[in-house]
């Protein structure tokens, strides 16, 4: 039988190679998907004004930030964050990106409901990341050398939020992309070749999300084996 500890490794190399090939092909498609010029012309800046004018979203700031994959709509100030590569360029994968980030926005606008459970989590969350894991390397500490497991179990309800934190994000990302493929057709952004592009590069973007989601529910299944482990000990 695999020891807790095996497990725990097992999983932790399996995810870490998963996340590397997801993240390197995300970053190879956007880099390939960079140097193809968009349908239209229009920068990512300029796609993401147009996308929010035909919204009829008004109180929301297009800006430039620095970084790669470094975009995201910020719902607290109104602003939507496009990297320099994304910002500045016409390709397919800025349009693409830029349209996705605009999805978050008209998700705000329209209160949708998975955007508004995360929102309302981000400060929960938040706290949760900065103690679970002293909370949790705590709890191990205490387990093994006294067998109670009651910090632990805090650790582990600390990090199920974090987990669902990760699921509830699954389809807020989804919905978006949906949002911004539909957008790009329907207004004539994307033709027969460059339509395909940008559902590939989206797609790439959302097995990233995928990924972490899995991953933080394979650690918390672990923990959780361990907490069951003291309990029976006890």
């Amino acid at each position: 039988m695999v020891s807790s500890t095996a497990l725990y490794w097992i999983v932790f190399i399996g995810t870490a190679v998963l996340s590397w090939i997801v993240q390197n092909n995300l970053k190879n498609k956007f880099e390939k998907y960079s140097k193809v010029r968009g349908y239209t012309g229009l920068t990512g800046k300029q796609t993401a004004e147009k996308m929010l004018a035909d919204f009829g979203i008004t109180n929301v700031t297009v800006c430039c930030i620095k970084g790669q994959l470094t975009d995201h709509y910020n719902p607290v100030d109104h602003t939507l964050n496009l990297s320099e590569g994304v910002y500045q360029s016409n390709s397919i994968m800025a349009q693409a990106v830029a349209a996705h980030e605009c999805g978050h926005a008209v998700q705000h606008a329209v209160s949708y409901g998975p955007l508004t459970l995360r929102s309302k989590m981000v400060p929960i969350v938040n706290i949760s990341s900065n103690l679970m894991t002293w909370i949790l390397l705590g709890g191990m500490l205490v387990l093994n050398y006294t067998g109670n497991n009651t910090i632990l179990g805090c650790g582990i309800v600390l990090f199920a939020a974090t987990t669902l934190f990760a699921f509830i994000t699954l389809p807020v990302e989804v919905d978006a992309s949906r949002r911004a493929i539909t957008w790009l057709d329907q207004r004539g952004m994307t033709d027969a070749s460059t339509h395909d592009y940008a559902v590939s590069a989206l797609k790439a973007a959302a097995y990233t999300y995928v990924v972490a989601a899995v991953s933080s529910l394979a650690t918390l299944l672990y923990y959780i084996m361990i907490f069951m482990s003291g309990s029976r000990r006890r």
